[in-house]
């Protein structure tokens, strides 16, 4: 029974890692992109993580099981927000569906202006 439900929670995991590659290779822009691949990606690992716990038992594979999701989850919204917010700032181009709410509030570059100067706001 426990095989059965390792094996589970890794297709699962693996599936919605697909699903993350697709939303990364196929949104319109680098923000939608980030989130897909965040979100999703997140998820997809644990619940692959969960699985090899299940598939390898035992106290010691969940504790690393337990810390890399940990891990995870302290690190991937702090590196996609510093991620988003470089992009913003440098000029990514935003889907033309999508609201600029941090008009006026960060300074935002034109893909087409020269850079600024080091030290330069």
């Amino acid at each position: 029974m426990t095989e059965a439900l390792a094996a589970l929670f890794l297709v699962l995991g693996a599936a919605i890692a697909l699903i993350a590659a697709i939303g990364v290779a196929r949104l319109p822009d680098a923000f939608l992109r980030m989130h897909a691949a965040t979100k999703a990606g997140v998820v997809g690992a644990g619940l692959m993580l969960v699985g090899a716990g299940l598939a390898f038992g035992g106290g010691e594979a969940w504790l690393r099981v337990g810390l890399i999701v940990l891990f995870l989850l302290v690190t991937v919204p702090i590196s996609s927000h510093a991620l988003g917010r470089a992009a913003y700032i440098g000029g990514a181009p935003l889907w033309p569906g999508s609201t600029d709410a941090l008009a006026g509030v960060l300074p935002r570059q034109s893909i087409d202006s020269p850079p600024r100067p080091p030290g330069a706001l």
